[in-house]
C-alpha cells in the first residue's frame, strides 16, 4: 500500500460554533482508531512537528481521562479531557481543554468511515461555546498543528 498525501479539509460551521475537519487515510479504520488511543502512537504525530509532546496519562477507553504537554522552545502547553464514549474503530467522543484558557471546553467527536480497500474517512467536530471561542480556536493555529499532526499521521500509519 502506498501512502499519499490527502488533502485535509478544515471548515467553521456558519450556523453552529463548530469546526469540522474531514481527511482521508490510506490504512483500515482499526490501525487509524489505534492510532488515536494508543499513547505511544499518539506521541508520535499529534500536533506540528516543531512541538514535543509527553503524556501525562492517557485512557482512551469510555469514561477514561488524558493529560499531555506540548512544548517549544522552554514554554510548555498544557491539554486535558475525559473521554465520554469510545467504539473501537468507529468512534470518539470526548472533551478537549486548553490549560492556557480552562474556561474554553470543547466538545469533540471523531468518527472513522470504512472505505474499504484499506482507507479511511475520518470526520473530527469540534464544538465550543459561542462563535467568538471557536474564531479564538481557528486562530490559535489549530489548522498547522492538525494538518501538520496528520502528515505525521500518515508517516506512522505507513509503517
Amino acid at each position: 500500500m502506498t501512502s499519499t498525501t490527502h488533502e485535509t479539509q478544515i471548515v467553521s460551521d456558519p450556523d453552529v460554533p463548530l469546526v469540522r475537519i474531514v481527511r482521508e487515510f490510506d490504512a483500515p479504520p482499526e490501525k487509524v482508531f489505534r492510532a488515536h488511543t494508543d499513547p505511544d502512537l499518539v506521541v508520535q504525530w499529534l500536533g506540528p512537528r516543531d512541538l514535543t509532546m509527553r503524556i501525562d496519562h492517557y485512557d482512551c477507553r469510555t469514561g477514561g481521562s488524558y493529560r499531555y504537554i506540548h512544548s517549544r522552545d522552554g514554554e510548555d502547553y498544557g491539554f486535558h479531557g475525559s473521554f465520554h464514549e469510545v467504539r473501537p474503530d468507529e468512534l470518539i467522543v470526548q472533551t478537549f481543554t486548553f490549560e492556557g484558557m480552562p474556561d474554553g471546553v470543547a466538545l469533540e467527536r471523531l468518527l472513522l468511515e470504512d472505505l474499504g480497500n484499506g482507507r479511511t474517512r475520518l470526520t473530527a467536530t469540534s464544538l465550543v461555546d459561542s462563535f467568538a471561542d471557536r474564531d479564538a480556536f481557528v486562530a490559535s493555529g489549530m489548522e498547522t498543528g492538525v494538518r501538520e499532526g496528520y502528515d505525521r499521521l500518515d508517516e506512522v500509519l505507513a509503517r
